[in-house]
Order: structure tokens, then sequence, then C-alpha cells
């Protein structure tokens, strides 16, 4: 089993960053595909930025060169800059393998100025 508690949300102005942790624990993290999802009032969860067990990492097309993911033993991060209005969502940390996937409660990305 695993477990994934996100911290680092906030409000923040257009062009300024944000800094996303997911703090893991289990067994099962560290061979698992780990990732961060958003979900904006009225949308479905969307794919930000997923890793690999390997460190290779993927993103969705709005954030590629703006954000960056990264992970450790025990860690998934995001790092957000140049954030835009459109990027305000829940943030969701997931962590999945072939027969599993679990999913953290959400932190909340507001920008506004």
């Amino acid at each position: 089993q695993v477990q994934l508690v996100e911290t680092g949300g906030g409000l923040v102005q257009p062009g300024g960053s944000l800094r996303l942790s997911c703090a893991a624990s289990g067994s099962l993290f560290s061979s698992s595909l780990a990732g961060w999802y958003r979900q904006a009032p009225g949308e479905q969860r969307k794919l930000v930025a997923i890793i690999t067990s390997r460190g290779s990492p993927k993103y969705a097309e709005s954030v590629k060169d703006r954000f960056t993911i990264s992970r450790d033993k025990n860690t998934v991060s995001l790092q957000m800059n140049s954030l835009k209005p459109e990027d305000t969502a829940v943030y969701y940390c997931n962590a999945h393998g072939f027969d599993y996937e679990y999913w953290g409660q959400g932190t909340q990305v507001t920008v506004s100025s």
C-alpha cells in the first residue's frame, strides 16, 4: 500500500512560482509510476506530469517548459514556474503500477492577482 500527502499549494500571482511536494510511504512507491494531476472547477482531472521509477519525465503540453517533476526515494515534487491563471486547480499526487493506484488528498493552487 502507498500513502501520499501533498504540501505546498497556495495563492500566487501570475508569473510566480510554487513548489508542490508529495511525501510517500509504503514499499511500492519506489517502483511506481508517480505523477501530478489537476482538476479545475467543472472540469475532469487531467494529467500534468509523470515520472517513471527511473526518473524519466513526461509533461502535458500546457505545462512543458514551465513545470519540472522530480522524485527521490520517498517524494515526488513539482516545481511550477511562470504560473498562469489557467493553472488554478486542485493538484493531486498519484502513484500507480500494474494492479494498483493511489491518490493524495489534493492541494489547492490559485494563480490570481
